[in-house]
């Protein structure tokens, strides 16, 4: 946890909490020792819950004396002695920190949850003391006014404006009072996000739409029916089938399940996540976040949260952030509205008396894909066993740069479910550690994503260091002897998330803090989005969909089919995303406080918008993690803004073949090696030759 500039702050209750300083708690705890591990890799194997307390109060405390040495230094202030000592400070917090918050989103025991709460307000103090410490930033501000005068790279440029900027927007330059006000207001944002989050992984586990009657389960595949059974076993409920609003248990049953009623209780258990009045209700919080997050741009004379935010994305302002985003909605309702007359046509040819409904959709929508394209999704799964698109996306790595992927089985791991890589160049030089967790767990949130254990570092230099990085997410589990085989859009979250990952192994930038996945939130969907136009071209299928029994390539008939339904309901699936993008951008550009509930704003702006009903945001209010628990508040714009950059960037390889080596090239020394070490833009013009165009974008989900 670099320091200073960490807006959902997690954080604790004071150092006088735990005796961290007794030397018989230092001897056996790993943190307070180099890794004597392969290439430094956490030894998960020898830490242990009670490691982690002592380690944060050891960080905090070393951390602190660090920066009063740099800010009491009766030196003149260099960018060596402030700037590069700086940047290096915190090593011990950051390490421990890496371990533990990574770990609370995989495995958040009642253990686990209560630490991070009992440390929630001691970490924002302590990024506060540092942010705020006046000596520390008129140091910094010195350097930064000699920024001109200074023989610096353009890197080093980068990291000095960060640095000094990432002050500013943390409070430096605010009076006394207002100060006080900020600490105030960031001590409880970061206890809310973190109650929001926790909040949303108990719902989740919470509802159970648990099976008795086996005409229940009419329409279902066998797969989906002995993976509910497994669940319900696991739950103590043997005999019976256990149905849960985790998406892989939850989108098969939406699809094939005949008992209406059954997926109506099902959908609406996900829906009304956060909003069901109980102990875990968060619709106040929702609320207090958007008003602390308003009163605290308002402290540095912003009008609204979007505005503080965006002034340092490539949108720049929410009105640049709109515009986008009100084009997209103009084109993607309308087809959406003719995929709910398609649908309506089929329930009223078989006899249906009702209207199409939210829950209806994946189910009348898998009807009338196989009409109109001769495609079941259940043909498809055999040929996406988890193993070989796995294997699929490192086969894209190899083509594009080169590299190789070798398993290490002598790597200790954070859950036994872990897979454990070593990336190579292509010359044996080694690359990093890669962990791939990819199955649901009561203790993992929902979800995937990418994040490091460490980044990389130190290029061009001695002392490099090389990232260790997971991905975690919550495909389809495996069912008695039938592997894992995932679904269409599971492929392409894998593809995804191994993208960010990739973002993280290739970057080549001296300083941390710039390094990887260290970008604008609309620009760092790039490297992951582009990897997902490859998934299903016939010459990537050619790769890696093999069926899981007989090794048979998928056949020819079936890419086609895959090629002819590309463009199928993208109106509802631009539409869900398009709501939930605007829904955020409202709640952070309002700039006076929030007086009515989350829901009834939620609702009034949405039919504002014109959204139809048989379609949910993709996110409600109650259970937007993105952006009341990560680091997306208004910034959820950012997937489709980067949708324009990865459709623009992958014509590039569509123009000079889709494996095309020297565009590669062009594309790892450009984007994926450059972190934030540059202005994106120019960084994409670099790779581009332009600046990108809305048009692949549109002709790729069938807008235009």
């Amino acid at each position: 946890m670099k320091k200073t500039f960490i807006y959902v702050l997690v954080a604790g209750i004071g150092l006088t909490a735990c005796n961290s300083n007794k030397s018989e708690q230092k001897t056996d705890n790993p943190f307070f020792a180099a890794y004597d591990t392969p290439h430094q890799t956490a030894p998960f194997d020898l830490i242990k819950f009670e490691h982690y307390e002592p380690a944060f109060m050891e960080g905090m405390k070393q951390g602190l004396l660090e920066i009063d040495a740099i800010a009491n230094s009766k030196e003149a202030p260099t960018f060596e002695n402030t700037i590069i000592t700086y940047e290096k400070s915190g090593a011990l917090l950051d390490k421990v920190s890496d371990v533990f918050y990574n770990i609370k989103g995989s495995e958040n025991t009642d253990s686990i949850a209560a630490l991070a709460k009992r440390l929630s307000p001691l970490m924002t103090k302590y990024s506060a003391d540092i942010s705020l410490n006046e000596n520390l930033f008129k140091r910094i501000k010195s350097v930064y006014d000699q920024m001109d005068e200074l023989d610096l790279s353009v890197e080093e440029q980068s990291m000095l404006d960060k640095i000094y900027s990432g002050f500013v927007r943390s409070g430096a330059n605010l009076a006394d009072d207002e100060k006080n006000q900020l600490r105030a207001i960031d001590s409880e944002l970061s206890a809310l996000t973190l109650q929001f989050g926790d909040n949303i992984l108990a719902e989740t586990n919470n509802f159970k739409l648990v099976i008795d009657n086996e005409k229940d389960l009419a329409g279902l595949p066998a797969g989906v029916v002995g993976a509910a059974a497994e669940t319900a076993k696991s739950d103590g409920k043997e005999g019976k089938w256990m149905f849960t609003t985790q998406k892989p248990s939850m989108l098969p049953f939406l699809q094939y399940a005949e008992n209406r009623d059954l997926r109506e209780k099902l959908y609406m258990g996900y829906v009304n996540r956060g909003n069901n009045n109980n102990e875990f209700d968060n619709k106040e919080i929702a609320k207090k976040i958007i008003n602390l997050r308003l009163k605290r741009a308002q402290l540095f004379g912003f009008k609204n949260h979007a505005e503080f935010v965006l002034e340092k994305n490539m949108a720049k302002t929410p009105e640049n952030a709109f515009k986008l985003l009100n084009q997209l909605w103009a084109a993607a309702l309308p087809n959406a509205k003719k995929e709910v007359l398609e649908m309506q046509k089929v329930i009223d040819q078989e006899g249906g008396k009702f209207k199409l409904a939210s829950w209806d959709w994946w189910f009348y929508s898998d009807k009338v894909k196989k009409a109109k394209y001769d495609l079941d999704e259940e043909e498809l799964k055999p040929y996406f066993e988890i193993n070989n698109v796995r294997d699929g996306a490192f086969t894209l790595a190899t083509k594009l740069y080169g590299i190789k992927f070798i398993p290490r089985t002598d790597i200790a791991k954070f859950n036994p479910e872990n897979q454990v890589f070593e990336l190579q160049e292509a010359d044996g030089t080694h690359i990093g550690i890669f962990y791939a967790d990819y199955h649901p767990r009561a203790s993992k949130r929902g979800g995937a994503w990418m994040s490091s254990f460490r980044k990389e570092s130190g290029f061009g230099t001695d002392k490099s260091v090389s990232p260790i990085i997971m991905n975690i997410c919550n495909f389809t589990k495996p069912v008695g002897d039938t592997p894992s085989l995932l679904t269409p859009d599971e492929v392409e979250t894998l593809f995804h998330e191994f993208g960010h990952a990739l973002h993280g192994f290739l970057s080549k930038c001296k300083y941390n803090m710039l390094s990887g996945t260290s970008v604008s939130r609309d620009f760092v969907e790039l490297p992951s989005q582009v990897m997902e136009n490859w998934c299903f071209e016939p010459e990537m299928l050619a790769l890696y969909a093999k069926h899981y029994k007989t090794g048979e390539v998928i056949p020819v008939e079936l890419v086609k089919k895959i090629q002819d339904a590309g463009k199928f309901n993208q109106g509802f699936a631009t539409v869900e995303y398009l709501a939930a993008s605007m829904l955020d951008m409202k709640y952070h550009t309002l700039t006076e406080e929030l007086t009515e509930d989350v829901m009834t704003f939620e609702k009034k702006y949405l039919d504002e918008l014109g959204l139809i009903s048989e379609i949910y945001p993709r996110y409600r209010s109650t259970y937007f993690n993105h952006i009341f628990a990560g680091g997306y508040s208004a910034g959820y714009y950012a997937y489709i803004w980067a949708g324009v950059l990865d459709s623009d960037a992958f014509q590039a390889f569509k123009e000079t073949g889709l494996f095309n080596k020297e565009t590669a090239k062009a594309f790892r020394d450009n984007v994926l090696a450059k972190g934030g070490s540059e202005d994106p833009m120019v960084l994409y013009k670099r790779f581009r030759g332009a600046e990108p165009s809305i048009d692949a974008l549109l002709i790729k989900r069938g807008l235009k």
